[in-house]
């Protein structure tokens, strides 16, 4: 499946605001209430600080026609003036909350779009890179879009009271404010074209990056880099890295330095000459002395609300790419994948002339391909590396779709959701999961709850039971050291687990690919000796580069440049001095 691409036009920036407050609502109602009643509360202390002002002017300035006498004027301004101060913490700190909540909404819909996709989406380039600039980018604006929102709505309540009280004392004051709001929402979207193609052309940089940075400083690949002395080549690519991402931002940062600054001079000269039109308006008598302050003070106020407000704007027009993005990434994925329904195996699973090729590769990883597993047998694939083993596995597992070719489960074609639910698969490349061993093996079949017998048998088959008994909590022992203080096993422990996560998932077919590569001898020779009564009546392909392990298998696929070129017994494939015979001769020879 490809990403489906979206028009940039399609996603207006209201369109984006108004879906992003959506968001903010649905992800937690009662704490956006809330929120929005500090904002009420702030817009109200302000109006409370001019009107106590007002009050306090006049009971210095006209003692004998004051309302009320200067001692309470001056504690009702120094409650409304607490109160405004105070009420920002509060704001601040709901906000912090509040954010968190629409975080994980908006990673709700991300791991859902990645849960959706499909294998081979999941797989490719275009995908990969499309998630980390959603990582890198998207994801970090969930705050900045609720705080944003939530100051216009603030700021919006202070400008329009704020605005009323200059209105009653100089309409003329009003529109000199406002002047200076075009120029700021100007710039604020300058600052959101330049912010996200920042971010678009830096995300590749970032992506090496954090790979060297996993190189450098996760575990499993400290013993390698310290053998090979790579540490140091590995540092000059980081710094070399660094350089790019340091470059690119210091001339983003000098931008939005410049964008800043033409702000603040245009807000700053819209100020000056409101203050100028209160010292005019009182030496021409049009205002007194008491109203000249009450009109300072709502100056200033309105002018920190307006402030506010075209910030806030600029935070939501500069987050409208980036959701915009995010929506992009979201609408790509498919629509989710009905439930499979576990089938047993009655008869055989049969591929009949399957195909398949990689995007962007020009020829097939699999061929014209026919196979069949019987139920109750064992099933090898064998064949050099890149021969299309682990590919065809895939497609028998459902993992991919064959783009040519039918593929039947008992003699009809099954969904690739039952055909998913229905098939048990181990690859060489297992998850290593940082959880306790039980976890480790139970978490194969999350419909099936959890059973101790049934996980102790299967430990016990695959000999992981004997690791179990040497930890220190048994089952219960958390593994690796990566999240917690637990123990680590050696790589043949940790395939025993792998062995026995796929056997406690209970289905009719077990894909196990090189299910005995970190086995020593005797451990795999134990396995494969017994392997019927492991399997215990499964069907099994098994996938090996051990000839020896495959001999018993009843019947062997030998694989070369996506085809099936052979097939049959051990013994048979040996008459024929084939290909499989000149392997396994190539593989017994160094035995000997």
């Amino acid at each position: 499946m490809r990403l489906k691409r979206i028009p940039r036009g399609s996603a207006t920036a209201p369109r984006l605001i108004a879906a992003a407050a959506r968001e903010v609502a649905r992800a937690d109602r009662l704490g956006t209430v809330i929120a929005a009643a500090f904002q009420i509360v702030g817009a109200t202390a302000a109006l409370g600080v001019v009107a106590a002002g007002k009050l306090t002017f006049d009971a210095l300035l006209q003692p004998d026609q004051a309302a009320i006498g200067l001692t309470p004027a001056l504690l009702a301004l120094a409650f409304m003036t607490a109160l405004a101060g105070s009420v920002g913490s509060l704001q601040a700190q709901q906000h912090r909350l509040l954010g968190e909540r629409v975080s994980q909404r908006v990673w709700d819909r991300v791991l859902d779009t990645t849960a959706r996709a499909d294998l081979v989406t999941y797989e490719s380039s275009g995908f990969a890179t499309a998630l980390e600039r959603v990582q890198q980018n998207a994801m970090t604006r969930p705050f900045a879009v609720t705080t944003a929102l939530l100051g216009l709505t603030g700021s919006l309540l202070g400008v329009v009271t704020l605005s009323a009280v200059l209105v009653g004392v100089e309409p003329l004051l009003v529109p000199i404010l406002l002047a200076a709001g075009l120029p700021a929402v100007l710039l604020s979207r300058w600052a959101s074209r330049t912010e996200f193609s920042f971010a678009h052309r830096l995300t590749g940089s970032y992506r090496r990056r954090n790979y060297l940075r996993q190189l450098l400083t996760q575990r499993p690949y400290a013993a390698e880099l310290r053998a090979f002395n790579t540490t140091g080549p590995l540092r000059e690519r980081h710094h070399s890295l660094n350089g790019e991402v340091t470059s690119g931002l210091r001339a983003q940062v000098r931008r939005r330095q410049l964008i800043a600054v033409l702000t603040t001079v245009g807000v700053a000269v819209a100020l000056t000459a409101a203050l100028l039109a209160i010292v005019e308006l009182v030496r021409q008598g049009r205002i007194d002395l008491a109203e000249a302050g009450a009109a300072a003070i709502a100056v200033r106020l309105l002018s920190g609300q307006l402030n506010t407000m075209f910030t806030s704007i600029g935070g939501l027009l500069e987050s409208a790419p980036f959701l915009a993005d995010l929506d992009r990434f979201v609408a790509s994925g498919p629509p989710a994948s009905p439930v499979g329904r576990k089938r047993p195996l009655a008869d055989r699973v049969a591929l009949h002339d399957v195909s398949f090729r990689y995007p962007e590769q020009d020829r097939p990883a699999v061929d014209s391909v026919d196979i069949e597993i019987r139920a109750g047998e064992v099933v090898a694939l064998v064949g050099e590396n890149g021969s299309g083993k682990t590919t065809l596995a895939k497609i028998a597992a459902g993992l991919y779709e064959p783009m040519t070719g039918t593929r039947h489960w008992d003699g009809a074609a099954a969904p690739a959701s039952d055909v998913r639910a229905s098939v048990s698969v181990i690859f060489q490349d297992f998850v290593r999961y940082q959880m306790t061993l039980r976890d480790n093996i139970v978490i194969s079949d999350g419909d099936r709850p959890g059973s101790d017998d049934a996980a102790v048998e299967v430990a016990r088959q695959t000999g992981a039971l004997g690791a179990a008994r040497a930890l220190p909590d048994g089952l219960d022992t958390m593994l690796g050291r990566d999240l917690d203080e637990g123990v680590d096993l050696s790589g043949g422990q940790w395939q025993r687990v792998a062995l026995a996560r796929a056997l406690y998932r209970d289905t009719a077919l077990v894909v196990l690919d090189e299910p005995t590569a970190a086995l020593d001898p005797r451990a795999e020779y134990e396995l494969f000796t017994d392997v019927r009564a492991v399997l215990g009546g499964r069907a099994a392909l098994l996938i090996s580069h051990r000839f020896s392990s495959t001999r018993m298998a009843d019947r062997i696929y030998v694989m070369d440049d996506g085809r099936v070129v052979e097939c049959g017994t051990h013994d048979e494939l040996m008459a024929r001095a084939g290909q499989y015979a000149e392997l396994y001769s190539l593989q017994s020879a160094a035995y000997r």
